[in-house]
Parts: C-alpha cells; sequence; structure tokens
C-alpha cells in the first residue's frame, strides 16, 4: 500500500487535502453539546507524619500547603483529606 502511495506522491497530496477538508467540515457542523468534556490537569500531592494526630497533621502539614496552594494563578479549586486509616484500623 505504501508502495502505491510512494509511486504516486500528487494522489496521495490530494487524499491529505481531502482527508484534511472533510475533518475541518467536520468540526465546523459538529455541535458544541457533541465535544469531548475536557478535564483539566490535575495534581495530587501526598504526605505522611508517622504518629501524628488529625489535628496536628492539619495545623502543620495540610495548612502550609493550603496557602500555598490558594496563591497559584489559575487554580481552579482544591481539597485536602485529613484523614486516613491504616489496616488496622488506627488514625495516622
Amino acid at each position: 500500500m505504501s508502495k502505491f502511495f510512494l509511486n504516486r506522491p500528487v494522489f496521495a497530496g490530494v487524499c491529505s487535502i481531502i482527508i484534511v477538508l472533510a475533518g475541518i467540515a467536520a468540526f465546523i457542523t459538529l455541535p458544541i453539546a457533541q465535544y469531548p468534556d475536557i478535564v483539566p490537569p490535575s495534581v495530587v500531592i501526598s504526605t505522611t507524619y508517622p504518629g501524628a494526630s488529625a489535628e496536628t497533621l492539619s495545623r502543620t502539614v495540610a495548612a502550609p500547603i493550603e496557602e500555598q496552594l490558594s496563591g497559584i494563578e489559575g487554580l481552579q479549586y482544591f481539597n485536602a483529606r485529613e484523614l486516613f486509616f491504616d489496616r488496622r484500623g488506627d488514625s495516622a
């Protein structure tokens, strides 16, 4: 198949132009409701503080991170999870 197009470069160019024009026509006629959802980029920050209580973790780890995040230009939203449990059920 590639040999066919290599031997006929003008035909290959015309096919490429037709494909591009079909894509432009589809883009123009596609209703906005049919556009795919675009998810904004996200970042996950994971921290550990073995032996600390939830209050200590919130005050010494989560609060400074939240302060730094609040100053980022273009940031839409962020949330913090303050308590995780290990397999024994102890808070960490």
